[in-house]
């Protein structure tokens, strides 16, 4: 996992206020319920973002970023990976996710981003004009993922994502993708990600990647206290995806 539970989100450039927020049940096309967390913007901008948590599934954590999200004026819902196995409950440290981790699938989870999305564009979850995804480890390469499995995305972010996982979607993705890559990151050495991009390169894939040298796995974390900067610049990275791809 990458977060606990004393870990919080760093603060984006704030230019209003979760007007609302909340716990909510969403319903796939496959008929799988789950659980997601909606914050809706006080100041929206028209875009929606779809957040994809690490294994642990929808933790304290993303819940958190959704508001933050909602702060800068993107609409925002974080879902739960783990419906169709491990139903609705708590997503704590105590949760045991690697069994229902063995059992998700890169498709299933983007029948359940499909949700999430048409929920952003619904009244409800703003009417918003525009939808990207941001993961983090797990979900960062599944965030990528998306971008050949929902082409209806404006862009895909993903944080210490592992190439490994994304690399057989290449040839599919439509979506921008945004890499936010850790350069001290023990479980993906940085060469692996600088193939990934050569890759995407090759394949015509539009993209953006940075490398944050130094930084661990999880840095985008506003307990570290020593990588303000670069949560900092994560933001203002990510906001700028979102206002040239919405």
């Amino acid at each position: 996992m990458c977060y606990s539970d004393d870990a919080r989100p760093p603060l984006p450039p704030i230019s209003g206020a979760a007007a609302d927020h909340g716990d909510i049940t969403l319903k796939a096309a496959d008929g799988n319920e789950f659980m997601a967390h909606f914050a809706r913007a006080s100041k929206p901008t028209g875009a929606g973002m779809v957040v994809m948590p690490d294994v642990r599934g929808l933790h304290h954590f993303y819940k958190e970023l959704a508001q933050r999200f909602a702060e800068a004026g993107i609409d925002a819902v974080a879902i739960d990976y783990y419906g169709r196995t491990a139903g609705i409950g708590d997503r704590s440290e105590s949760f045991e996710y690697q069994p229902h981790l063995e059992k998700t699938t890169q498709e299933n989870i983007a029948v359940d981003v499909a949700s999430a999305m048409e929920y952003l564009k619904s009244k409800e979850g703003g009417a918003v004009r525009s939808v990207f995804t941001v993961g983090f480890c797990f979900g960062g390469s599944s965030s990528w993922n998306q971008s050949a499995l929902n082409p209806g995305l404006n862009g895909c972010i993903g944080f210490y994502g592992r190439p490994v996982r994304s690399e057989p979607y290449i040839s599919k993705m439509k979506a921008p993708l945004l890499l936010l890559v850790a350069g001290a990151d023990g479980a993906t050495p940085l060469e692996v990600s600088k193939e990934f991009e050569r890759k995407l390169t090759a394949a015509g894939v539009p993209h953006e990647m940075h490398i944050y040298e130094g930084a661990p796995h999880s840095f985008f974390d506003r307990t570290f206290d020593q990588w303000k900067d670069a949560c900092d610049d994560a933001w203002r990275r990510m906001l700028a995806f979102v206002k040239k791809y919405g």
